[in-house]
């Protein structure tokens, strides 16, 4: 039998939202053993002065599985 726990993390980029989740979970993975799986739970842009897009941010949710 497993167990699994969740971790949310924000993740932020300036290229895309895509980008932001790549680096979500790359950054996820060096801490975290046995990521099994994550999802998106929010997305939010940032804006500069001029209204143009400067961030873009993802809410993720990590699952792993905890070893025994």
């Amino acid at each position: 039998m497993s167990v699994a726990k969740v971790s949310e993390i924000i993740a932020s980029s300036p290229k895309s939202f895509e980008d932001a989740i790549k680096e979500g979970v790359a950054r996820a993975s060096k801490t975290l053993k046995n990521v099994k799986s994550a999802w998106v739970e929010n997305q939010q842009v940032n804006l500069d002065d001029k209204g143009q897009i400067s961030e873009y941010r993802v809410q993720l949710k990590i699952t792993f599985i905890l070893e025994d």
